[in-house]
């Protein structure tokens, strides 16, 4: 895993059941691949939350809300990037998604 001695999301998640896919996670996706120069993390950020809501993944959708959040989006272009896919992914994958960024952004005010 990773050599930090604080223990990651991930591994406090599931690094009791999955230390290989917490391995991976913190190593190659967030150690390696969100690394790269080739995009910013703002536009990496773009990227996968869009994807998230067009295949349907909430579960997901919160942490990578915050980490768009920190890679500079905001809570309006992070609503207009729902509202935009609700005709692009379809309108209960929007609806679900602008829920659980109502929550979110309600948490954090």
């Amino acid at each position: 895993m990773t050599d930090s001695k604080e223990l990651t999301p991930a591994q406090k998640m599931m690094g009791d059941i999955a230390p290989k896919l917490v391995q991976l996670n913190d190593d190659i996706l967030f150690g390696d691949v969100w690394e790269r120069k080739e995009i910013s993390p703002r536009e990496r950020s773009l990227i996968t939350v869009s994807s998230l809501i067009t295949g349907g993944n909430m579960e997901q959708l919160s942490f990578h809300l915050n980490k768009a959040k920190e890679n500079g989006l905001s809570e309006e272009e992070l609503v207009e990037v729902i509202t935009h896919l609700a005709f692009y992914a379809g309108w209960p994958k929007a609806m679900s998604a602008i829920m659980v960024a109502k929550k979110l952004f309600l948490e954090e005010k």
